[in-house]
């Protein structure tokens, strides 16, 4: 059986770190992965996102309290883990999230620069990754 899952993103928000009561560092932060396609009816190009929670353990969440940001670049390796807990009320709640297993910085924030190539690229129909 495999539970595998690559993704490549940006981070919405500073991670969130926290350290367990064994003393063991953890982060989690969300990353925003994207897809572009053109409406087969209207012809418009459309942009879907999708957000997912992602959880460091030790060295990895040593890393991103280190260097990751909001707007940071990440491949992120992993794997997908569902949990499920009870509120206040006693209602049954669930979660998917990705333990990552492997991080990589791929690049810095997105600069105005990069912003307005990203929009350039967008209005000649050219695919970028910039967002």
């Amino acid at each position: 059986m495999v539970n595998k899952v690559i993704l490549v993103g940006r981070v919405g928000d500073d991670p969130e770190i926290k350290t367990t009561a064994n003393g063991v560092k953890t982060a989690r932060l969300r990353l925003a992965t994207s897809e572009r396609y053109t409406d087969a009816q209207s012809g418009e190009r459309r942009e879907f996102t999708e957000w997912h929670t992602i959880t460091l353990w030790r060295g990895l969440a040593d890393v991103a309290d280190k260097y990751v940001r909001k707007g940071s670049q990440l491949y992120i390796e992993g794997r997908l883990r569902t949990r499920e807990w009870l509120d206040k009320s006693q209602v049954k709640h669930y979660t998917t999230e990705i333990l990552a297993d492997n991080m990589q910085m791929l690049g810095g924030k997105i600069t105005p620069a990069m912003q307005a190539l990203g929009q350039m690229e967008e209005a000649l129909g050219l695919t970028t990754n910039i967002r």
